[in-house]
């Protein structure tokens, strides 16, 4: 008896996870010229990072598929070695993923980034942001948003080439 109830379990947990993706990427993406959704997530040190604490800043909100992975080693890596010249533009980054806390850590010190690292495990960010699996259905796409600093999207790059990304970013925003 017991042996059945725990098939039925399973086949609805997994029907539930299938339903909560197939619906998470629907999520249209926001367009320029919108306000950037809000949000409250943990970062690598475990803090908890609004999109408010960045008013009157650019921020760069890059969504990754994984850490420690080669696409997303070398998108980090090109934005950390840029980091003083978006700083320089009054520009933060802000890399969101569906790994944890402690993977971003992990990640954040085998790499030597210092930018901050947000976790979305509960796909509720990047869904906002249109940014849910539509390739690999359990990880972010690779998308960014430029946010002005009054907190409207400015421009938005899907689909990125982690390879040369941070010198396209880096050139949409304006000197300070």
């Amino acid at each position: 008896m017991r042996k059945p109830l725990i098939f039925v379990l399973a086949a609805a947990a997994v029907l539930a996870v299938a339903y909560a993706t197939v619906h998470a990427a629907d999520e249209p993406m926001p367009a320029v010229g919108q306000a950037a959704p809000g949000f409250t997530l943990p970062s690598q040190d475990g803090s908890q990072i609004s999109l408010d604490s960045f008013k009157g800043k650019w921020v760069v909100l890059y969504f990754y598929p994984k850490d420690m992975t080669k696409g997303c080693t070398i998108e980090a890596h090109n934005f950390q070695r840029d980091l003083a010249q978006y700083e320089a533009k009054n520009a933060v980054i802000v890399g969101v993923s569906v790994d944890t806390p402690e993977s971003h850590k992990e990640f954040c010190t085998k790499e030597g980034l210092t930018f901050r690292l947000l976790a979305d495990p509960d796909h509720k960010v990047v869904a906002a942001y249109g940014s849910y699996g539509n390739r690999f259905p359990t990880v972010a796409d690779r998308n960014t948003f430029l946010i002005d600093p009054q907190g409207k999207i400015v421009k938005v790059w899907t689909k990125v080439s982690p390879e040369g990304h941070s010198a396209e970013v880096l050139a949409a925003i304006p000197a300070s």
